[in-house]
């Protein structure tokens, strides 16, 4: 049952209906696979100690079995029965963020199968906020392994449509909750290490780590990018998040800056001293974007442009997608996915995106955006 190539009658309710849970709990103890909504984006959830269960996960999502997956809980002491070592610093975090849009990794105890943690010896686990989440997790009685509920490689889905779009009939269910809050997945820090690790930039910011447990580290793989490496958590390939189109990001750059994304807050000079630089930055990159859409017109191609607010009214493009305020993450986060996914509804065969760096949230938004556009940047100085 619901291997990656067999059409299943996919069962579609509303999250906030008690029927629609107890049945889709139901679903979850037979082994069988539910979307839910969380506060982040949609998972695709099934019974974490069921190592046949976790199984359907791959091929419903075409996804590599060395990708591990998230365990959703619901409690604390979750975490006690889960891994063999809880360090305080991991405490500390749980007790800081959960529940919440943190995933933290520790060393797992036999109970979860390799299955399900793409054959690695340690476990990543968090407890959502989202009440359906948690409704699901408490009623199946089951801790819910579930990643992202799209196609591997897609953009992940914030609604439930984006769902119907890519697992309708390979799953068994998916419970309808409405819009996602933040709209990227949890930040991921491995603590099985001296130095607690993020593997995965999101909502939770390095800065707002350090303030509770002192020295973060960022593995290197999220700055330099291995398509070969073994991920030790989801979302370490090197593409991942894009659309069928080519997406390519134009950010401004002074001549003498290095590429580095510390992925949390940038440092924001004062007004009066920046806004004549920002408008002139803006516009050298909205006029090579513009010359890119031109370009690319004229050889009969389908393009978009991915832009905030503020810039849209400037470029040339009939497909103009609003992603949300540039100095506000959230609308940026938010939208980012559903406009990605616009993208194919639009049949854009190239997507220009500025880059999505001065916010909150640069981090997070532009390890996605990276990795949508596989990493494709084009520098204006």
């Amino acid at each position: 049952m619901n291997s990656r190539n067999e059409k299943i009658e996919t069962i579609i309710a509303y999250g906030d209906d008690e029927a629609a849970i107890a049945q889709a709990s139901d679903i979850l103890r037979k082994g069988g696979l539910v979307a839910f909504p969380t506060e982040t984006v949609y998972g695709l959830g099934a019974d974490a100690l069921n190592a046949d269960a976790s199984a359907k996960i791959y091929a419903a999502k075409g996804r590599p079995s060395d990708n591990p997956l998230i365990v959703h809980i619901a409690d604390t002491e979750a975490v006690y029965e889960l891994a063999s070592n809880v360090p305080q610093k991991a405490v500390m975090l749980m007790e800081a963020f959960w529940p919440g849009p943190l995933t933290i990794i520790l060393n797992k105890k036999k109970i979860v199968p390799d299955g399900t943690t793409g054959g690695l010896d340690t476990v990543a686990i968090r407890m959502p906020s989202h009440p359906v989440a948690m409704k699901l997790i408490k009623e199946s009685g089951v801790y819910i392994a579930a990643p992202s509920a799209n196609t591997s490689g897609r953009p992940s889905p914030t609604l439930a449509e984006h769902v119907i779009e890519d697992m309708n009939g390979r799953i068994d269910m998916i419970l309808d909750g409405g819009a996602v809050g933040i709209g990227i997945e949890s930040t991921i820090v491995d603590l099985t290490g001296e130095i607690p690790t993020i593997l995965r930039p999101g909502y939770i910011t390095k800065k707002m780590l350090e303030d509770i447990i002192g020295e973060v580290m960022i593995d290197k793989a999220i700055i330099e990018p291995d398509p070969n490496l073994r991920p030790k958590a989801p979302g370490m390939k090197y593409t991942h998040y894009a659309p069928k189109g080519e997406v390519t990001i134009v950010e401004y750059e002074p001549a003498d800056m290095k590429e580095d994304y510390q992925f949390s807050a940038i440092d924001v000079k004062t007004e009066n001293a920046i806004d004549d630089e920002i408008k002139t930055n803006n516009q050298k990159v909205i006029d090579k974007i513009n010359a890119l859409v031109a370009e690319k017109n004229a050889q009969g191609f389908k393009t978009a442009v991915i832009a905030t607010k503020d810039n849209a009214p400037y470029y040339k493009c009939d497909s103009v997608l609003v992603v949300g305020e540039a100095d506000k993450g959230v609308t940026i986060s938010a939208n980012l996915y559903a406009i990605l996914r616009k993208c194919d509804t639009i049949g854009a065969e190239y997507i220009y995106s500025e880059a999505l760096n001065q916010n909150e949230l640069s981090g997070a938004i532009m390890n996605r955006l990276l990795k949508a556009a596989g990493h494709r940047v084009i520098k204006v100085h």
